[in-house]
């Protein structure tokens, strides 16, 4: 078994917005930003090592990233990777 704290550099941070809230209660699915090399296998294992709960699945996003000027330059939002994870029926991560 892997360090337990290197499950905390693949989870980067909970995503909290309208529609992933709505999928928390709907379908028991929470939202994660996610290190950008990591795969299904690692975020599992993490989600299922930190907050003690099983995956029954997970999906994955590449973000790309945006156009953006500031100050009248152009410039470039960088990408990420989000992770959608379904938990099994009864299991629940607090996000607050």
């Amino acid at each position: 078994m892997a360090n337990p704290l290197h499950y905390y550099s693949v989870v980067r941070r909970p995503l909290v917005t309208e529609k992933s809230t709505a999928m928390q209660s709907m379908r028991n699915q929470f939202t994660f930003e996610v290190a950008g090399g990591a795969n299904k296998v690692e975020v599992r294992k993490a989600i299922e090592t930190i907050f003690k709960v099983k995956v029954v699945k997970v999906n994955m996003v590449s973000v790309p990233g945006k156009s953006r000027r500031a100050f009248g330059r152009p410039g470039q939002t960088k990408p990420w990777k989000k992770a959608v994870v379904t938990l099994r029926k009864g299991d629940s991560i607090d996000i607050s």
